[in-house]
């Protein structure tokens, strides 16, 4: 069931790209004088990919956002909006949406990012629905989640370099016909939570100094105990809310696509939420926590592996710094 009213918008295509160079968990551990199987143990996270020295998250967003845009069947010049979800991007201004914008030569768009952390994706994609509903006829907007954490990350910190990848995903949307089409998105946020993880140097409140570079203040800082509490409560709650809203059961999901920093422990509050494991689509063991590219990653992989069938009822549902939240329900296309 949908609560859908107006226009119909959908995922018409999705792309992903990751970095070349892989990083085994094993190989990582031994690095932070652990033993081997110390960050697969904890996290369930196998392996993570690295940026080339150079590359940065427009890099990564424009090669995911091509593929995006071929398997929807466009061109870039058939975009009319771009925007970017990411806690890591290329400057502090201009956004990153119009690197990528110019990269993909897609010079009619609009293009801006939005700073939701990992639920940037669903943040995102709210505002390109907001868009698409009010053009005057059919209409194509990309959202793209992206970040390159690893120029961000305590080398000696285990406890966010076992964790933290680079990666972009990206989706396109386009006009979808009833009873198919993303539903309504539900999004929060709790400011109270803002310091469990950021980045403490660099912006306005503390400026870059030869003082916040030698105590390493533009790197992450992530309070594990109370990033795994709100990721234990955030959750099943999500879950519990969309399908609530939506009059089924948590059942009648084909398809669960939560943001996933820690896999295994995501995996593991299954059971709370009322799901199979079977019913989430988890790829982080593969790629580690990639922020706001988590969600868009883990659908594309699914859609390419043929998880999908028209009429699927899909959930998203993100969680990330901020704090911040945010759900959605689709009910996929045909192609």
């Amino acid at each position: 069931m949908s609560l859908r009213r107006g226009p119909a918008w959908a995922i018409r295509g999705t792309g992903a790209y990751l970095p070349e160079r892989c990083m085994p968990s094993e190989e990582l551990s031994r690095s932070l004088g652990l033993e081997p199987s110390w960050i697969e143990d904890r996290t369930g996270i196998r392996r993570r990919h690295l940026a080339a020295p150079g590359q940065a998250a427009s890099d990564l967003a424009a090669a995911a956002a091509a593929r995006a845009l071929d398997a929807a069947g466009l061109d870039a010049a058939d975009i009319g909006l771009i925007v970017l979800g990411t806690s890591t991007p290329d400057l502090i201004a201009p956004s990153t949406a119009c690197r990528v914008q110019a990269l993909l030569g897609a010079h009619r768009a609009a293009a801006f990012d939005v700073a939701a952390a990992c639920t940037g994706y669903v943040f995102g994609l709210q505002a390109a629905l907001g868009w698409l509903a009010a053009q005057p006829g059919p209409a194509h907007a990309l959202v793209v989640g992206v970040e390159v954490y690893s120029r961000f990350l305590d080398p000696a910190d285990r406890g966010t370099v076992a964790v933290f990848g680079d990666g972009a995903a990206a989706t396109v949307i386009g006009p979808a016909a009833a009873p198919y089409g993303i539903g309504p998105v539900t999004l929060g946020s709790d400011g109270s939570g803002a310091d469990d993880v950021l980045i403490p140097a660099g912006g306005s409140r503390t400026p870059a100094s030869a003082g916040t570079l030698a105590s390493l203040g533009h790197t992450i800082r992530m309070d594990g105990r109370a990033v795994r509490g709100f990721i234990t409560r955030i959750f099943p709650r999500l879950v519990a809310e969309a399908t609530e809203a939506a009059g089924i059961k948590p059942a009648d999901l084909a398809l669960v696509v939560p943001h996933q920093p820690n896999p295994r422990l995501v995996a593991s509050l299954a059971g709370e939420a009322g799901l199979e494991r079977g019913q989430l689509a988890i790829v982080g063991h593969d790629v580690g926590n990639i922020g706001a590219a988590s969600i868009p990653f883990a659908l594309d992989r699914a859609v390419r592996g043929g998880r999908l069938a028209p009429g699927d009822q899909v959930l998203l549902a993100g969680f990330g710094a901020g704090v911040t939240w945010g759900h959605t329900l689709i009910t996929w296309p045909p192609p």
